[in-house]
């Protein structure tokens, strides 16, 4: 736990937990994955970007990780 916490100080934002899922759902996330043909409810891999004025800018609904980071690199600087 201590090494998780000394992380979280370099953010420049505050980290939530969402334990009720309140927020998932808010965001429209949640919902019934499939594993292996196995189905189970879960959180959908979704990026939002958010503006400094709160407002969702933009949204990727279907993220490959290989090259996300720069899709949301050329995002921020646009």
């Amino acid at each position: 736990m201590k090494r998780f916490l000394s992380l979280t100080i370099l953010l420049p934002f505050t980290l939530v937990s969402d334990e009720d899922k309140k927020i998932v759902e808010a965001y429209g996330v949640w919902g019934e994955k499939s594993l292996m043909g196995r189905k189970y409810l879960g959180t959908h891999r979704v990026t939002f970007l958010i503006g400094p004025d709160s407002r969702i800018k933009k949204i990727w609904p279907q993220v490959k990780p290989e090259e996300h980071a720069e899709e949301v690199r050329a995002a921020l600087e646009s």
